[in-house]
């Protein structure tokens, strides 16, 4: 069975909390910017695409650090422990001038989508190539599929709950951004676990 195969339940709801974040971002941080920071619709579009740059640079650096080290769990999940506070400093000294805006956009892009650029990729295919599913062909598209379609719930689910919450304050969006973050965390725990023990058998 596909979710029998380690790491497909624990990846599959991990990304599930990370699209939340990244897509309620993609549809909400122009009006925030705009709202928060006072740009016009135009400036608020541009500057909100800065979040994206640095998911491609979040993206790379996941995969690199990942590949060098071979804990692909580790990885997102150090990077998702990261993105937490910086999202809270974000909403709280993000909009205090250009220069903090830019690079706590790139910076927040990075973290949030690196772990999701990560699973989609690298680690769908480790997973669906695992040796538990050898002589199944079709077993790659599939374990793909479950991966990005349980990330897709919260793809939507995640911009529903900001068009919620945000009536009550940006500030309660930004709680529920850090807790989906720390939750896609928490699903990884067993998996860096067990990469922490292959680090320490390996060890001289």
């Amino acid at each position: 069975c596909f979710f029998l195969t380690q790491g497909v339940v624990e990846f599959s709801l991990c990304l599930l909390f990370a699209k939340l974040v990244s897509y309620t971002f993609l549809y909400w941080l122009p009006l925030y910017i705009s709202n928060v920071a006072h740009f016009d619709a135009k400036e608020a579009g541009d500057m909100s695409t800065l979040f994206d740059v640095g998911g491609i640079v979040g993206g790379i650096a996941a995969g690199l650090v990942s590949d060098y080290t071979g804990g692909r769990a580790t990885t997102c999940c150090f990077m998702l422990i990261a993105a937490a506070p910086m999202l809270f400093l974000y909403n709280y000294i993000g909009q205090s001038s250009i220069g903090a805006t830019v690079g706590m956009l790139l910076l927040c892009g990075g973290l949030v989508n690196g772990p999701y650029a990560l699973i989609t990729t690298a680690v769908s295919a480790d997973l669906g190539t695992h040796e538990s599913l050898r002589g199944n062909s079709r077993a790659l598209s599939t374990v793909t599929a479950i991966i990005d379609g349980t990330g897709s719930v919260g793809a939507a689910v995640g911009p529903l709950l900001a068009g919620l919450i945000s009536p009550t304050g940006w500030n309660n969006v930004f709680y529920m951004l850090i807790s989906a973050d720390l939750l896609a965390c928490l699903f990884l725990t067993r998996l860096v676990y067990k990469e922490a023990q292959g680090w320490c058998r390996r060890s001289p």
